[in-house]
């Protein structure tokens, strides 16, 4: 088999296990086990995603973490791009960093891998595609995709939204990451606790050490000073990728988000 490293194309996978379980109250919404099975704007939300991503020049084989297959069959055009062979069900593990972790050892030839999440409905196939560029054509071990406040305020500017504030201005992640090789896998061991770092700060102490915990509270560095730290304490080489779309950050974790998420599809759609 040839590499997707020499076609140039990352390996993507698309985390989409139900985390809430029962308690999820966008599935609740619709009746469903799962937030990314809810229909948005006329469509399944892991659809949506799965339909972006493969639609991006930069994406080779996409693998879905999630509880079982039956959950993909159920979606008819998920089946048939498992049966097509360009889109493979990946047994979730019991916390993100375990079905990354999964990842990397179940999928053949699996670097460079790119992770994101089931809820990202306003993805598009040029947000993913620039991400993508951003990660192979740079000499990085791990990447992470960010949009400033700035861009995401001039397109939103009553919108409310928790910023990581930091010395160059607002910063805000866009569920995008990636692993070019195996020592940026181990180094996302720190997601063992959770993620969610901006919801809960704490994490970010026992994460990431003091000296980060400082510098972000005090804003004592940019974002690319993070990352420089970052890839310091973790021996690899850490980049920040600039998104300069407004949507990228907006993912569907609450009813409001949804009702938000729906109506920017819908807009566009009327565009």
């Amino acid at each position: 088999m040839a590499s997707q490293a020499t076609e140039n194309k990352a390996t993507v996978l698309v985390l989409a296990a139900s985390r809430a379980g029962p308690e999820d109250a966008v599935a609740a919404l619709r009746g469903v086990s799962h937030k990314c099975l809810v229909e948005i704007d006329g469509e399944i939300m892991l659809q949506r995603v799965v339909r972006e991503i493969s639609g991006s020049k930069s994406a080779g084989d996409i693998w879905v973490s999630i509880e079982s297959e039956d959950l993909l069959r159920q979606v008819p055009y998920l089946s048939e791009m498992m049966d097509a062979g360009r889109l493979h069900f990946l047994p979730a593990g019991e916390n993100l960093f375990a079905s990354i972790m999964a990842g990397a050892e179940a999928i053949p030839d699996p670097y460079p891998l790119v992770v994101s999440t089931g809820d990202n409905a306003l993805h598009t196939s040029e947000m993913f595609e620039y991400f993508c560029r951003a990660v192979l054509d740079s000499e990085m071990d791990a990447g992470v995709g960010m949009t400033p406040a700035s861009t995401i305020l001039e397109a939103y500017p009553d919108g409310k939204r928790a910023f990581h504030e930091l010395k160059d201005g607002g910063w805000s992640s866009c569920n995008l990451y990636a692993a070019k090789t195996q020592r940026a896998i181990d180094a996302a061991k720190v997601f063992e606790t959770g993620g969610q770092f901006g919801k809960r700060p704490s994490r970010i102490m026992k994460a990431f050490g003091l000296p980060f915990m400082l510098m972000y509270k005090f804003k004592l560095a940019t974002l690319d000073g993070m990352a420089n730290y970052l890839s310091k304490r973790w021996k690899i080489d850490v980049k920040a990728v600039r998104m300069p779309f407004a949507d990228a950050p907006i993912d569907v974790d609450n009813p409001g988000d949804f009702e938000r998420t729906e109506a920017i599809l819908k807009k566009r759609r009327g565009a």
